[in-house]
């Protein structure tokens, strides 16, 4: 396999979010709460005459912020959400935001979810205009975000279709439909964040293959697939596993590139082996801890990572949920994880 063109070899990105600034969003309110399902737009600080403009400035802020640090992958940050999965969950026709439904959260507790009272359909491009404004600003390599369709299922109340799986597959089409546009618009790289594969293995081996191949289906452009033990900051203190419960499936997925969660979880990168077709995004920066770590710190956890896999098919990102922490901190953390990447390629004569 061949390092993807026109980048590095190990190239730099971040997962998906990046820390909105205290300005846009309130912060403490977000962070008091579980990851929010339906639309919260209480949690905007500025009115909505003029929120569109100020998402657009975070954004611009959080594309600074990368390309300062020599990320070579940039994403918007995710500046626009509430959370990772909320904007496009609500913007689908069937979806009845008057009366929401209800579900466990992959941490036990209940939460108010999407309810599903009819057909899932996408009626507008979401992320198409935002795609066009990264791309423009950024240059060079981007990726953008989007909630997977086994994931999106999980955290909806399904009151029109008769079993999951068939929620599952209109929600893979009309992430199908977002895809197609975001490639359109000049995105290098769509990424599905699928969390509940690992919170819910069981349930994702009866569906959850059919409906990711559904949602990627005729698409063209690299693809990439996210899987977590869930946030940091959700989860914390609490233990997490040092393996997935579903992750050798992926390998049989028509995505591109495996995303994991590696650092905080003190992943044994053995598990690499169990997806020898894909690329590897792997997490070597631990958002559990505030502490920015040292380049060399960050170089021995990516020397890990290629004990087990070729350093052509290594991405080099942090664990997710960095929107948690303060942005100084995020910043120092990327800039760490791209030395850190640096003193890698210079060993392998890739400087």
């Amino acid at each position: 396999m061949d390092k993807l063109p026109g980048l590095p070899l190990l190239p730099t990105t971040i997962v998906g979010s990046y820390p909105q600034p205290e300005w846009l969003i309130d912060r403490e309110n977000l962070k008091s709460r579980l990851p929010p399902r339906v639309r919260m737009t209480e949690l905007w600080r500025v009115p909505e005459p003029w929120l569109a403009d100020a998402q657009d400035a975070a954004t611009l802020m959080a594309i600074s912020d990368q390309k300062l640090a020599g990320i070579d992958i940039v994403g918007d940050g995710e500046m626009r959400r509430e959370s990772y999965s909320n904007a496009l969950a609500n913007a689908l026709e069937g979806i009845d935001l008057d009366q929401p439904g209800n579900a466990l959260d992959r941490t036990g507790a209940p939460n108010a979810v999407p309810r599903v009272s009819g057909p899932i359909r996408r009626v507008r491009s979401l992320e198409g205009d935002h795609a066009r404004f990264l791309k423009a600003r950024a240059g060079g390599w981007v990726k953008i975000t989007l909630p997977g369709p086994f994931t999106m299922t999980q955290q909806a109340q399904n009151d029109h279709y008769a079993d999951d799986e068939a929620l599952a597959m209109d929600y893979a089409a009309a992430v199908n439909e977002e895809i197609r546009d975001l490639f359109a618009a000049g995105v290098d790289i769509v990424q599905l964040d699928e969390p509940y594969l690992q919170a819910r293995a069981e349930k994702a081996r009866g569906y959850a293959l059919k409906a990711i191949a559904r949602a990627l289906e005729g698409v063209n452009g690299l693809t990439a697939l996210h899987i977590c033990f869930g946030y940091a900051h959700v989860h914390r203190g609490a233990a997490k596993p040092s393996g997935y419960d579903f992750l050798g499936e992926l390998n049989a997925s028509p995505v591109d590139i495996i995303s994991i969660e590696a650092a905080q979880p003190r992943l044994d990168p053995e598990v690499l082996k169990e997806l020898p077709d894909k690329r590897i995004m792997y997490g070597v920066i631990d958002l559990n801890d505030a502490a920015v770590e040292t380049p060399e710190l960050v170089a021995s956890r990516i020397r890990e990572a290629l004990a087990c896999a070729a350093p052509e098919r290594v991405i080099v990102a942090p664990d997710c949920g960095m929107k948690y922490h303060a942005r100084p901190v995020a910043f120092g953390k990327l800039k760490a994880m791209v030395d850190g990447a640096r003193i890698v390629r210079g060993e392998l004569g890739a400087a």
